[in-house]
């Protein structure tokens, strides 16, 4: 009962609570501790839609000029700069001057307001001037009228703000070098930042970096950083509803909300990855993985690490070559595809696949089968769904989100001149996958091991990873002649070769398995009436309902020659 009186008083309390917004007028000092900007450091604050924040700082003794710089990260923000000085000096013996409430002195003391300087948009804005006074507290009025926002600002005390930002040429313009279907080159002049740097410390100091979207340009780092954490979050959903709040978090979460939310609101600043294409001292650089026809635009920034600062370059745009037509081969559903490809003009082939049955659903698997790595980019209705190597391990890419999809495989780019025609044949198969959520499981290893105490003249013990996942597994033997060395690899194990390749002779045995634990998915099987002091070359393939069979790495054993 006296649980159920404290919920219900604590309802009431909220409920005939004014909103605090209404006790904290806009000249209202808080007795709370207020934020302080300081200098030499971007300070990120973040802003609610319609409210006004307030940052104060003071100037060092003998500082005639200041600069603050406010960059807007997202939306339109409007910004104005005041200086509150007092007549005379404050009665240090006041009992309302300690410095928790230090802003109070130029509220209760007498003095006056000076507007310095306004801004309203959504671009960098700075403002550099002289110092108001020697006895002067400056407050920061920062708003964003229609929605929450992000603001980076920076302030510098002393003339201008050189050597406190990266410096821009005199040309800033980011240029397009070349244009493809699948990759765009830029460049741009260097900064005279690096240029004019030691070698030695270059790299630890500053670097490019370059961003590609399909929006719009930034004019400052902190707008893509915003950019790029608001698209990482995109995909999470919002809770929604309400929950019971303690009083006495409600009344925190209120400071939080309408307040001036003390010096915990300002995080410091940090570096984190914007969503760099590339990150260079040199001011070339070439952004692939694009998709064909289509308009990007990309952004270069110079960032200063040690300073925490950053300049961004005129941003540029481009529109990436179209494809010819009707020459996307359609891949058949489960049908095993082989590509030859060549560097050079014919180092592109192009495929489409759609799901049986209206699904949007489907696997693609795909590997090379000799030593050289091919490409594969796939996408659906313009988005890019996977770009990557193609190599000896096997690859799978979900394909989910579209009811066709567009596959690219290129040879990549000969390394040197010797290779000038690479080669590469690539296995690959799309399938439909009505009932899935995800590409199937593969393996923690593909390593198939023996027990050597187990072996003996007649027989060898072998062991192998499986899955969480009901699976068959088939194991397939040869004898090797003598001749062959153990060490090398005998004629006929191309890994590409699947176990249709195999003579029903060799097949030993074919057995499901699965544990739920993946740290104890091993299964083993045991080899009989085999010959003494004879070599064998085992083989083991994951049979699969949808993708390529998986197989193991072969495994060389020589049964014991006395027993």
């Amino acid at each position: 009962m006296i649980v159920s009186m404290a919920t219900v008083m604590m309802s009431l309390l909220v409920s005939i609570a004014p909103p605090l917004s209404a006790l904290l007028p806009d000249n209202d000092v808080h007795l709370r501790p207020n934020t302080w900007l300081t200098d030499h450091t971007p300070t990120p604050v973040h802003l609610h839609a319609g409210r006004t924040r307030r940052i104060y700082f003071t100037l060092q003794k003998k500082t005639l000029f200041l600069a603050l710089r406010v960059s807007p990260c997202s939306g339109s923000i409007k910004w104005r700069l005041t200086a509150r000085s007092l007549k005379d000096n404050p009665n240090p013996h006041n009992h309302w001057s300690s410095k928790k409430s230090f802003p109070e002195v130029w509220w209760r003391g007498s003095g006056k307001e000076t507007l310095i300087h306004s801004y309203s948009g959504s671009t960098v804005d700075t403002y550099e001037g002289p110092a108001y006074g020697p006895a002067s507290i400056y407050i920061l009025w920062l708003k964003s009228p229609e929605q929450d926002a992000q603001v980076e600002v920076y302030l510098h005390e002393g003339l201008g703000s050189s050597g406190s930002f990266p410096e821009l040429p005199p040309d800033p313009r980011v240029h397009t070098l070349g244009v493809g279907m699948t990759s765009v080159t830029l460049n741009w002049t260097p900064s005279p930042s690096l240029t004019q740097t030691p070698k030695h410390s270059k790299k630890h100091n500053y670097e490019y970096c370059v961003t590609v979207n399909r929006k719009h340009n930034f004019s400052s780092l902190c707008s893509a950083r915003q950019a790029a954490r608001e698209e990482r979050g995109s995909g999470r959903k919002a809770k929604k509803g309400g929950t019971a709040v303690p009083l006495k978090a409600w009344w925190g979460q209120q400071w939080d909300v309408f307040g001036d939310r003390g010096s915990s609101a300002v995080i410091q600043a940090n570096f984190e990855d914007p969503g760099c294409v590339c990150r260079e001292v040199d001011s070339v650089c070439t952004v692939s993985d694009l998709l064909p026809d289509t308009l990007y635009f990309f952004d270069v920034f110079v960032m200063d690490r040690e300073n925490g600062t950053s300049a961004a370059y005129t941003g540029t745009f481009t529109h990436t070559h179209s494809e010819a037509r009707g020459v996307a081969t359609p891949l058949r559903d489960g049908q095993v595809q082989w590509v030859t490809m060549s560097s050079g003009s014919e180092g592109q082939r192009r495929f489409s696949f759609r799901p049986r049955g209206g699904q949007q659903k489907g696997l693609l698997t795909l590997h090379s089968c000799n030593t050289t790595k091919a490409k594969v980019t796939v996408s659906t209705r313009g988005q890019l769904l996977s770009s990557q190597e193609v190599g000896e391990q096997l690859v799978q890419i979900w394909l989910q989100g579209g009811p066709s999809y567009l596959i690219y495989l290129q040879v990549p780019d000969a390394p040197s001149p010797s290779k000038l025609d690479t080669k590469v044949c690539v296995k690959m198969q799309a399938s439909s996958a009505f009932h899935r959520q995800g590409a199937p499981l593969l393996p923690i290893t593909l390593q198939l091991k023996s027990f050597n105490k187990l072996r003996s003249c007649s027989s060898v013990t072998l062991a192998w990873m499986g899955t969480e996942e009901r699976s068959l597994y088939c194991l397939y033997q040869r004898q090797i002649p003598d001749r062959l060395d153990k060490e090398s690899k005998p004629q006929g194990t191309d890994h590409c070769l699947g176990p249709e390749s195999r003579p029903a002779s060799e097949r030993v045995l074919c057995k499901y398995f699965q544990e739920l634990d993946p740290r104890r998915a091993v299964t083993t099987a045991v080899v009989e009436g085999l010959n003494p002091g004879s070599v064998y070359l085992f083989d083991i393939y994951l049979m699969r309902r949808w993708g390529l069979p998986l197989k193991y790495q072969s495994k060389m054993i020589r049964t014991r020659g006395q027993c």
